[in-house]
């Protein structure tokens, strides 16, 4: 007889009803009739626009990816033995490149029990179940495809977790954005739970805005994409390059904001969101905002959302912080 092995338990659900092009339609329509133009940076993300960021974090300029790295490599016991966490729920886990020191650690301590992905790419979260699978024998994955602005109420019920949110991503979302996020965050976490973020923090300006305006180019064309992007899904005839790109730190809501700038003067027809659009010589389009935080300063904004800070890890050069957080319950 021979044995065999058991099936990978893996199990995929997607809550994407293919309603993307609405909302895009939606996010398009509102985003260019304000008095700033504003277009979401999840429409960046494209083959070509994944590709382009892949190339962005290999910059030298480009600390964010590097710092975090080495924060979780170094830190990725201690999480683990703070937590006790017999599963890891990713937030925008892509190919789970960004926990693999936080699995592997909770392989050691023998706590790992489930991986739970949540991406809005359902072939990169059936990948990476692959190949996890493979590499610990015996791990549950329940993946969960869906926009975490939309379906974080569909992850699968658990306790003992760890709730990673990594890459510095919620710094993308505006005050009141993120204050609304948190707050379903800890909505998710039991008593038992924790909640790992990664977020950019205030350093020197110039460190800074080099990190978003690379001298290779690779960002501005990454920027620019957004409107190639819109020309493929919406039928419109935006000229990428008649926009230059445009990164700068403002101190006052204390983020890096990314814009297009018109060249000229142009209209702009889109016809899959059934408008037109006028832009002035020199007229701005904003396309990301990354907020930078202080430790006090982001330990506020998660006692505002129920939740404690347990610890917080810096980088020597104090650029980027890994927050672990607890829920509250004074």
């Amino acid at each position: 007889m021979h044995d065999t092995l058991a099936e990978p338990d893996v199990q995929v659900e997607s809550f994407l009803t293919g309603d993307g092009l609405d909302a895009m339609v939606r996010d398009v329509s509102e985003g260019l009739r304000r008095p700033l133009k504003e277009l979401p940076p999840k429409y960046f993300y494209d083959a070509r626009g994944s590709e382009l960021f892949d190339r962005i974090t290999q910059l030298p300029a480009y600390y964010p990816t590097r710092c975090e790295r080495a924060l979780l490599n170094r830190h990725a016991p201690e999480i683990v033995r703070a937590t006790a966490a017999e599963e890891l729920v990713e937030l925008g886990s892509g190919t789970a490149s960004k926990t693999r020191a936080l699995l592997y650690a909770m392989v050691g301590a023998g706590t790992l029990r489930r991986y739970v992905p949540f991406d809005v790419d359902e072939t990169v979260v059936e990948r990476s179940a692959r190949e996890l699978t493979e590499l610990y024998p015996g791990l549950a994955v329940h993946g969960v495809v869906g926009d975490f602005e939309r379906h974080l109420g569909e992850l699968p019920a658990g306790d003992r977790r760890l709730v990673a949110f990594l890459g510095g991503t919620l710094g993308n979302l505006h005050p009141v954005e993120r204050a609304e996020f948190l707050a379903r965050i800890r909505a998710l976490l039991g008593t038992e739970s924790r909640f790992l973020v990664g977020v950019g923090l205030v350093c020197e300006r110039a460190t800074m805005e080099a990190a978003y305006d690379d001298p290779e180019g690779v960002t501005a064309e990454f920027n620019r994409n957004v409107l190639r992007v819109l020309n493929a899904a919406l039928g419109a005839d935006f000229d990428p390059e008649a926009f230059d790109h445009v990164a700068f730190f403002d101190p006052e809501p204390s983020w890096i904001e990314m814009r297009l700038r018109s060249r000229r003067t142009q209209r702009v027809s889109i016809p899959g969101a059934g408008i037109d659009v006028d832009l002035a010589a020199g007229e701005d389009i904003r396309t990301e905002v990354s907020a930078k935080f202080t430790e006090a300063g982001f330990e506020r904004e998660l006692a505002t959302a129920g939740m404690r800070l347990e610890s917080f890890m810096t980088d020597t050069g104090g650029r980027f912080g890994l927050a672990l957080a607890a829920p509250s319950y004074s």
